[in-house]
């Protein structure tokens, strides 16, 4: 089992810039692809960036593509989310979750955190 906990949502104006961060625990860390996926209030949870266990594949929703940058760091268990030129349709609670490869789609993921909320103001 892996745990994971997401860390550094709040609250930015649109425009701003916020670095998310997820820390795993339970396993080996390397060994496992990462996702970063949101949910809105009434939506569904949607893709938002992928990477490969050696940070060779890298993935991006189109509506975040030139914004955010997904990266790792495997020596500190850690995956962060780089958010920049925030909108206010950025809003959402952010999950981080593990899965065998990386993929856009949630049913490829296996363990999942609790999320960390995003309020990007107009």
């Amino acid at each position: 089992q892996v745990q994971l906990v997401e860390s550094g949502g709040g609250l930015v104006q649109a425009g701003g810039s916020l670095r998310l961060s997820c820390v795993g625990s339970g396993r080996t860390f390397s060994d496992y692809a990462m996702g970063w996926f949101r949910q809105a209030p009434g939506k569904e949870r949607e893709f938002v960036a992928t990477i490969s266990q050696t940070s060779i594949s890298l993935d991006y929703a189109d509506s975040v593509k030139g914004r955010f940058t997904i990266s790792r760091d495997n020596a500190k268990n850690t995956v962060y989310l780089q958010m920049n030129s925030l909108k206010p349709e950025d809003t959402a609670v952010y999950f981080c979750a593990v899965g065998a490869i990386p993929s856009v789609r949630t049913q490829r993921y296996v363990y999942w955190g609790q999320g960390t909320q995003v309020t990007v103001s107009s």
